[in-house]
């Protein structure tokens, strides 16, 4: 079986390494990495069987170049980078990793956290994050440990989210909120950790940012497309005590940076480059592929 490894943004060679173990001499594992067009992935495509990617852009165009592909896996959470509809027309079984990056995103946020409150560490006061009040805005695998980890700082964590009973929420010590109005206008600090659909999709708007308190950090490790761009200029030009780190550079990226201290951005998305996550997901991925072709599991298949 050949399998390719697609990433434009190399796994660590730790983890490739243990790919390479797992495949041993019964799967071939072909590694493009740091291709510059997309015409390399159409060709190295080709007459593979498989795929793993990680935020690599899985277009129609790469799927109708697949002769014989099967399966698709993103080592990851997110699937947005991949074409679903085009996948499905091919009876390409598309997954993603749940899960094996959350730790090192969960710590991000907490970290974007604190460069904001300490002002990206500039001269000046800045603040603590014990006893504020932490919204987390859907309570998944991200949302859970940022939750933990912020208890471990002293905060006051309360979460919304309409798929996890409060029951749940009230087990893990955390409040659960009625509404995502209550949710952004309550707290000193909120971490976004929604999926990029289309009910999501500008969700995070100026009805909701006009909700804000006047002190309030935002932390989006999520995706761009969450939030109105335009709608949070405005916001942050009407409330400076507005602060927002991201992991997800925004297109307004360049007037973004007009607010100074107010405003970080990593300069590419850091959420699961780390070595622990880059192993987990990539060895996650590699295992899905195999048990896909041994048993026919399609436990984390997101396409229909």
């Amino acid at each position: 079986m050949k399998i390719l490894l697609a990433t434009q943004k190399p796994f660590s060679s730790v983890a490739v390494n243990q790919l390479k173990e797992i495949a041993g001499a019964e799967h071939e594992l072909i590694i493009l990495e740091k291709y510059r067009d997309a015409s390399d992935l159409e060709n190295a495509v080709k007459d593979v069987d498989a795929m793993i990617v990680r935020s690599d852009k899985v277009t129609a165009g790469v799927v109708n170049s697949a002769t014989v592909l099967k399966i698709v896996v993103r080592a990851g959470a997110g699937y947005d980078n991949v074409d679903l509809q085009a996948c499905s027309d091919r009876n390409i079984v598309v997954m993603n990793t749940p899960g094996q990056n959350s730790n090192a995103v969960a710590e991000l946020s907490l970290g974007l956290m604190i460069y904001l409150a300490r002002n990206t560490f500039s001269p000046g006061t800045g603040s603590e994050l014990k006893g504020k009040k932490l919204g987390i805005h859907a309570y998944g695998n991200v949302g859970k440990l940022v939750a933990a980890l912020a208890k471990g700082f002293g905060m006051e964590v309360s979460a919304f989210d309409p798929f996890v009973e409060d029951s749940i929420l009230v087990e893990d010590g955390v409040s659960p909120l009625k509404s995502i109005d209550e949710l952004y206008s309550v707290n000193d600090i909120i971490s976004i950790n929604i999926p990029a659909i289309p009910s999501t999709i500008k969700s995070i708007n100026r009805n909701i940012l006009n909700s804000l308190k006047k002190n309030v950090i935002l932390i989006n490790t999520a995706r761009k497309e969450v939030i109105d761009e335009t709608d949070l200029l405005s916001a942050m030009l009407q409330n400076p005590g507005i602060k927002y780190g991201t992991d997800v550079m925004p297109d307004c990226h360049e007037k973004m940076k007009e607010f100074g201290t107010r405003y970080f951005a990593t300069p590419k998305k850091m959420g699961a480059e780390t070595e622990e996550a880059n192993v987990n997901a990539a060895v996650a991925a590699l295992n899905q592929i195999i048990d896909f072709f041994k048993t026919g599991n399609e436990r984390f298949r997101v396409n229909k």
